[in-house]
């Protein structure tokens, strides 16, 4: 596969349902980390861009057919989008190999399935949105009485920022919610992975969603994303990506007061007990890790291993990673793709020097593709929790190791990092499980698996990890605001 065979390659923003082209200032290099060779150039939006997009998603908001749209218009345009998703399955999932380098099977089963996936089960719930009849107790005046109810509207226009490990799917997760919920969206893509956004957009146009509802504009966080954040007609904002730059957002949301969510960084720890399924342990702790070479918010990046079966868990899948095979996402034998960029990889190398003066690499095996983003999965033991690859969120294929002795230990080295997103159990005893569910401070602790999502279960992280949850219910309330109605009566 080259990039001359890459259908949907797109140049331009869609604002207002027309693709617009205009850059404030130079254009951004699109890569194909595979083999660092520029696919595109997208245009940088800068205050202009953010400014007409969020105009046209505004005017769409409170002057279009979209604001007066049946709930059951909106899930029907949904499901087309869904629909059309999958019949273009082979165009997005390609798109998304070239632009994000990622395995092809992971194109098609994640970013182009589930993503439809998504959109149908948040389709369903455009249509089940409701408030609340109130009994309310107002004593006076005399001889009259109250109907008190609650109704939820859409907060408005959105501005929903992700990043660039599963830019298709992410986009989704937050435009599918806020659609059903009656908002508009401006998406802002990460700049490295825009592509698969645009045809999305381009998809929703097809399939009857108005002009001006979903806008997606490209460009720099730094610029155009600050830009998009700061603009007086947004009204929440909903951003996935590093905690420094959720603090960031956040400290601009609460000058504005404007709704905000955030799903950050990750430390994930993976505990596993000497009574687990051994094999099974060593490949999903492989798996939890490795998965999309690391590049995963939840990546089980820390393990903690009970004493007794240490070496055979931390050496099992140091081997496994020392047998991996490195490759283009195309390639069918390819189990470890390329990082995102030329800047993530030197970022992930530095971790890995700084973990050869902090633990014992396990991991011998160095080749990899001479062309392109390639890291090795690298596993380090005997690590230290206080070490930084143990603290810091490294986002690559890297691995630290320790063991614990009693299950107090082990919940108390999984809690100490500022990090709560994910972790999860690899026991075989009930009792355990119920002790350490409730004492593991994160937004999702699985047991006997590691990264498994569904569209019905909320996703987000206690501490540094974020504020508020996507997916579920709670998803579409997330784009709602509460109105309290009481009508007085005469009795």
């Amino acid at each position: 596969m080259t990039t001359q065979t890459i259908s949907g390659i797109r140049e331009h923003m869609i604002i207002g349902g027309q693709p617009v082209d205009q850059s404030q200032g130079e254009r951004i290099p699109v890569y194909n980390p595979a083999t660092g060779q520029v696919i595109a150039q997208q245009p940088e939006a800068g205050t202009q861009g953010v400014d007409l997009a969020v105009k046209a998603a505004h005017q769409a908001l409170t002057e279009s057919e979209w604001a007066t749209m049946l709930p059951a218009q909106r899930e029907r345009l949904l499901l087309k989008l869904a629909d059309l998703l999958e019949a273009n399955a082979d165009e997005m999932a390609q798109l998304e190999t070239a632009n994000n380098g990622k395995l092809l099977s992971i194109s098609y089963g994640l970013e182009v399935y589930s993503g439809a996936q998504w959109l149908r089960y948040m389709a369903g719930w455009a249509t089940k949105v409701s408030g609340d009849v109130l009994n309310v107790s107002i004593p006076f005046p005399p001889k009259t009485g109250y109907h008190a109810y609650t109704r939820l509207e859409p907060v408005g226009v959105v501005a929903a920022i992700v990043p660039w490990n599963f830019p298709l799917l992410m986009a989704i997760w937050k435009m599918a919610p806020a659609l059903a919920a009656g908002c508009t969206v401006v998406l802002k893509p990460a700049e490295e992975t825009p592509l698969t956004a645009i045809r999305l957009a381009e998809l929703a146009l097809e399939a009857g969603i108005p002009a001006g509802v979903f806008n997606v504009i490209t460009g720099r966080g730094e610029s155009t994303g600050a830009a998009l954040t700061a603009h007086p007609l947004v009204n929440k904002i909903s951003f996935t990506g590093s905690t420094e730059v959720g603090h960031i957002i956040a400290a601009q949301a609460a000058k504005d007061m404007k709704r905000v969510a955030l799903e950050l960084g990750g430390k994930s720890p993976v505990l596993i007990f000497d009574d687990c399924d051994v094999e099974q342990a060593i490949q999903g702790a492989a798996n939890a890790i490795f998965f999309n070479q690391g590049q995963v918010c939840t990546a089980g990046s820390r393990i903690y291993v009970q004493s007794g079966i240490y070496d055979e868990v931390v050496n099992g899948i140091a081997a496994l990673a020392d047998q991996m095979v490195l490759g283009d996402g195309f390639d069918e034998k390819t189990q470890i793709a390329p990082l995102i960029s030329a800047r993530q990889k030197e970022r992930v190398e530095k971790y890995i020097a700084i973990g050869q003066k902090e633990g014992r690499q396990l991991t011998t095996n160095t080749e990899r593709p001479e062309q392109g983003f390639f890291v090795r999965p690298t596993v380090f033991a005997d690590v230290d929790i206080g070490a930084r690859i143990a603290q810091e969120e490294i986002f690559g294929p890297v691995l630290v190791a320790n063991r614990f002795e009693q299950e107090t230990q082990a919940i108390e080295l999984a809690n100490q990092t500022p990090f709560g997103l994910g972790a999860s159990v690899w026991t075989n005893d009930v009792n355990r499980i119920h002790r350490l569910v409730p004492a593991i401070q994160a937004g999702t602790v699985w047991v006997n698996t590691h990264n498994m999502l569904d569209p019905h279960m909320p996703f987000g992280g206690f501490k540094q990890s974020g504020v508020g949850r996507e997916h579920g219910k709670a998803s579409v309330e997330a784009y709602l605001e509460p109105k309290s109605v009481c009508i007085a009566y005469s009795k």
